[in-house]
């Protein structure tokens, strides 16, 4: 159908970066049909191109509700979450849409957000002035 055919443009626009393409995309197949998977997209969409955060993790909610065995729910409210810079959240989202199922967007996005190494010296904080400026010479001289 024409709304599978806009909803498939967006999703490539979107993986290729042109988030603002993607948005008038699924705006356009959300309005020929209520899905939730357009619905997902168009949040992520909303949040990264019109900042509209509340209105975005409301309509991924939604998507969510209406079909949560969906791992690209997941997906798109994690990049909510990270466009806000709440990262903790985007996250626990990203692993909340493992545990349903393997999706390679996640892990992708998982692997480029990689791992924090633990702190130098291991009984500071790691926030210590100490640790994060060995932290950093570490790096710089690729010992760590």
């Amino acid at each position: 159908t024409e709304a599978d055919e806009l909803f498939e443009k967006g999703v490539d626009a979107v993986d290729n970066g042109n988030w603002l393409s993607g948005l008038a995309l699924f705006e356009k197949a959300a309005q020929l049909e209520n899905r939730p998977a357009f619905q997902s997209y168009l949040a992520a969409c909303i949040a990264k191109e019109r900042g509209q955060y509340n209105t975005a993790v409301a309509l991924c909610r939604e998507a969510m509700e209406r079909d949560p065995e969906n791992t690209v729910h997941y997906l798109n409210m994690g990049r909510i979450f990270l466009v806000q810079g709440r990262k903790q959240e985007a996250l626990t989202a990203f692993r909340e849409g493992l545990e349903l199922g393997r999706d390679e967007k996640i892990i992708s996005v998982l692997e480029r957000l990689g791992t924090r190494s633990s702190p130098v010296i291991g009984f500071l904080p790691r926030n210590n002035p100490i640790n994060k400026y060995l932290g950093i010479l570490l790096r710089v001289l690729k010992l760590r």
